[in-house]
């Protein structure tokens, strides 16, 4: 198939479009390079994919309603995976506006190029943080999203709302994907696991927000991979058991479907900074402040939804995870001449 995928220069994108493309699709990568943080490591991530057969690549912003619709006239890609975004609960507290252009005007010209251009299946990057203040445990597709704490969080919730109503109007198969916390070789720097491991080679401190009394349900890239790429083999369909007077926010009567992608493995704060420190080495001298403003005490996903409809949900062992984060980690640091 000739596949579309957004953001294909970030941390997802990548991997997602080097699996595409190694089981022999044509993939069309389309990423804007902004600033958000270092260009040169999205730079370095697409020439892992420029020159590989079946891969091309333009500069373009999403935003650009113009050049997003004669892209998709264009190319006429069969299936979307869209993962351009502006990501980061905390930007989105500094830089509104940002959040406003990519995530919600961006993803509308996506839907309407997807709508127009008679794509059989979209594919889009969702959050964890769209359960927000709820404190129910785990979280499921069931459960209601009522209460953001961010605005990313807010405008997530907003894309499953637009998708819905796309999938309403036009019949078009849509399926979101709410990811919790991916981490691995090759991710972005304003990550918390990526800034502890800087700052413990540095011998800084790292700050450690809740006063450590954190949970988060950390995901392997691979495992993302596998899920996105299982359910983009599977156009969303109606749900057969929907019931309009008690309606399930993860169901619909239209080809619209919602998953949460996670490992069902809530990890403690301070064990993941344990295994941090193992694999590099070094101990890490903590500062323990209060919670940050737009952040949730704890993540966990009920997966059985995800289980059920393709066959897999993630389970990468975080010591395993965190080993190979690592080894990728000071490779790349010793490569760009930073000691560690």
């Amino acid at each position: 198939m000739k596949i579309l995928v957004t953001g294909v220069a970030g941390f997802i994108g990548m991997h997602v479009a080097e699996r595409l493309l190694a089981r022999g699709d044509t993939v069309v990568g389309i990423d804007n390079l902004n600033d958000y943080y270092d260009v040169r490591l999205k730079e370095a991530r697409l020439a892992r994919l420029l020159g590989r057969p079946g891969f091309r690549c333009e500069r373009l912003d999403i935003a650009d309603a113009a050049a997003v619709a004669a892209l998709f006239a264009r190319e006429g890609c069969a299936r979307v995976v869209h993962l351009a975004a502006q990501a980061g609960v905390r930007y989105s507290l500094q830089n509104p506006l940002a959040y406003a252009q990519s995530n919600l005007l961006g993803f509308v010209n996506i839907l309407e190029g997807c709508r127009h251009g008679a794509v059989e299946h979209l594919v889009y990057a969702s959050s964890s943080s769209v359960y927000g203040g709820n404190a129910k445990m785990p979280f499921a597709e069931s459960d209601p999203v009522d209460h953001p704490v961010s605005l990313y969080a807010a405008t997530k919730k907003s894309n499953e709302a637009m998708a819905h109503a796309y999938s309403h109007l036009y019949g078009l198969p849509v399926t979101g994907l709410r990811f919790f916390t991916v981490y691995g070789p090759w991710g972005r720097p304003d990550m918390a696991y990526w800034g502890f491991a800087e700052k413990i080679l540095r011998g800084e401190p790292i700050d450690v927000f809740n006063h450590g009394d954190m949970r988060r349900d950390f995901t392997y890239i691979d495992d993302i991979v596998e899920g996105v790429v299982r359910v983009l083999d599977k156009p969303a369909t109606a749900a057969a058991g929907f019931a309009p007077l008690q309606p399930d926010p993860g169901l619909a009567r239209v080809p619209c479907r919602l998953f949460n992608i996670g490992n069902s493995d809530p990890v403690p704060l301070l064990d993941f900074i344990g295994a941090l420190e193992r694999a590099l080495g070094r101990r890490a001298e903590k500062r323990f402040l209060p919670m940050q403003d737009g952040d949730v005490p704890a993540t966990f996903a009920d997966t059985r939804r995800l289980g059920e409809w393709i066959g897999f949900a993630p389970h990468t062992a975080l010591e395993t995870g965190i080993g190979r984060f690592v080894d990728w980690f000071v490779a790349y640091r010793q490569g760009a001449g930073i000691p560690c």
